[in-house]
């Protein structure tokens, strides 16, 4: 569950930040491919989410949206950060 949580705030902040220009599809690909290392580099945060996620989400309680925000919004500003910062090489 975290880690199909993870990749849809991965794609949105990919999918966003890419809707401009012919080769949005190549460039939301090509940031996609880093995922394993974006996950990685925000490792902390991811499992900070991830408790939260657990935590609130106990016995039969769905979870809303904004229950982890705080947490949400670490993670997802941890990604922001790892695609501005470029690819590792």
């Amino acid at each position: 569950m975290l880690r199909g949580l993870v990749y849809d705030a991965c794609f949105t902040i990919t999918a966003t930040s890419a809707m401009s220009g012919r080769d949005v599809w190549t460039r939301s690909r090509e940031r996609m491919r880093r995922f394993p290392e974006l996950f990685a580099s925000c490792s902390t945060e991811a499992a900070v989410y991830g408790r939260c996620v657990v935590a609130t989400t106990t016995g039969k309680q769905e979870l809303n949206k904004d229950l982890c925000v705080k947490e949400f919004t670490a993670l997802k500003t941890c990604f922001t950060s790892a695609l501005k910062r470029g690819p590792r090489n």
